[in-house]
């Protein structure tokens, strides 16, 4: 019998509430866990969420997918090492980012690279940018909906919002997606399902059980996981 598949939103640096999101799953052999980017920045400690993250690679039997972000892109653009738009990064919550590797918000990005450990970057510099399981196509922000998957550009899997949250698309998957925080995880079936819910804004960090649908949520500050049913209401169109 297959395991349990996850998909984890975004992170941004809060790391006590993804140990307190992964107590609370106690990921097993044969489960999965699949997270849509966005693990840096903004939030007080992205160096212990890679870290955990990174962990997790490692547990027996348990499959994971990290997907990357647009923060983790300019990241790596900031650090000269890939990436896009790397001189909007301190401006989009790098700074606490730096902080959490001990360093200064006012190196540059060449002396910044050397703060990092070699196997975060590594990390950062692999991860995908998109992922298919079960009827679902994970990415970090979204799609172009009048385009064919073959014609999808990295800008809108890693930026786009209203474009796509706005429209239906003709693609066969259901779309999970983060980037755009909400207050509430975002349910337009059979389209797309939103799972940013904000936590470093003072939400939630949420993890959505994709087989059986239900949602596993901790508050800022929180430790307590709340569970939940996917909520089956489709978003009125106007």
């Amino acid at each position: 019998m297959a395991g349990r598949l996850f998909a984890i939103g975004d992170i941004h640096g809060c790391a006590g509430e993804l140990e307190a999101l992964l107590a609370g799953l106690r990921p097993a052999p044969g489960d999965t866990l699949v997270c849509v980017g966005d693990y840096l920045d903004r939030g007080p400690d992205s160096r212990t969420v890679i870290d955990t993250v990174m962990d997790l690679e490692q547990r027996p039997g348990v499959a994971t997918v990290f997907l990357r972000g647009n923060h983790e892109d300019m990241c790596l653009a900031y650090l000269g090492r890939g990436g896009h738009y790397g001189e909007s990064w301190m401006l989009n919550g790098g700074a606490a980012t730096l902080r959490s590797y001990g360093l200064d918000a006012r190196v540059s990005g060449s002396e910044a690279a050397i703060g990092f450990p070699l196997k975060h970057l590594q990390f950062l510099e692999r991860l995908p940018l998109w992922h298919r399981t079960d009827g679902c196509l994970l990415v970090h922000a979204g799609i172009r909906p009048d385009r064919p998957w073959d014609q999808q550009d990295e800008e809108d899997l890693l930026w786009i919002r209203e474009e796509f949250i706005l429209a239906p698309h003709s693609l066969p998957e259901t779309i999970v997606f983060g980037h755009t925080p909400r207050r509430t995880v975002f349910v337009d079936l059979p389209y797309k399902i939103g799972i940013d819910t904000g936590c470093v804004y003072g939400g939630g960090l949420t993890a959505l059980e994709l087989r059986e649908r239900r949602l596993y949520q901790v508050r800022l500050g929180e430790r307590k996981v709340r569970e939940s049913p996917l909520p089956v209401e489709q978003r009125r169109r106007a």
